[in-house]
């Protein structure tokens, strides 16, 4: 398998699908399925079971996957942004 173009803690900017325009630290990657957790990113809630630290069963709210080819770099993102002449916060507007 090829190498990702992104790996761990580094700060990416969403270019398709729900969450675009928003960015965030990777926190971890599946490389098997290239994909990806960022930080604050598609966040899922998951129902837990009882246990010692929920004794009561919670719905914990976290970070779902996303795939490789739906990030950019931020800083590849920004220099896009500035070649073009637009700031790179309007730009995904």
């Amino acid at each position: 398998m090829a190498s990702s173009h992104v790996k761990k803690g580094d700060e990416v900017v969403v270019i398709a699908g729900t969450e675009r325009g928003k960015r965030g630290k990777i926190i971890s990657v599946v490389k098997g399925r290239e994909r990806l957790i960022v930080e604050g990113i598609k966040m899922i809630k998951k129902h837990v079971k009882k246990n010692q630290q929920h004794p009561q069963g919670a719905i914990i709210e976290r970070e779902g996957t996303i795939h490789t080819s739906n990030v950019m770099l931020a800083s590849k993102f920004e220099a896009r942004a500035s070649k073009r002449g637009v700031s790179a916060d309007a730009s995904q507007g």
